[in-house]
């Protein structure tokens, strides 16, 4: 079992920054891709970012392309999401994901998900 953990969440004006973390403890943390996906209210669990076992590989979705960079540091356990020129539209619950499958865009790959951490772009 993968336990993750997020933090790093929070209220930022149009055009700020944040930067998620996401730890795991349990399992080798470097046999798992990982990846972000975020849920705004009323709207569907959405991919942001994935990140491959060994950090090499990357995708991002279109939104969030040029702006978002994740990176995973196996020996710390943890998995990050550099947020640059955020948007009201980036508001949403931030959630981080592990799956062993490697790089996949759709939720129903990941066996493992944190609790979520709020991020909220002021206009």
């Amino acid at each position: 079992q993968v336990e993750l953990v997020e933090t790093g969440g929070g209220l930022v004006q149009a055009g700020g920054s944040l930067r998620l973390s996401c730890t795991a403890s349990g399992r080798t943390f470097s046999n798992y891709a990982m990846a972000w996906f975020r849920q705004a209210p009323g709207k569907e669990r959405e991919f942001v970012t994935t990140i491959s076992r060994g950090g090499a590989n990357t995708v991002y979705a279109t939104s969030v392309k040029g702006r978002f960079t994740i990176s995973k540091d196996n020996a710390k356990n943890t998995v990050y999401l550099q947020m640059n020129s955020l948007k009201p539209e980036d508001t949403a619950v931030y959630y981080c994901a592990a799956t062993s499958y490697g790089i996949q865009t759709m939720p129903r790959f990941y066996a493992h998900w944190g609790q979520g951490t709020q991020v909220t772009v002021s206009s």
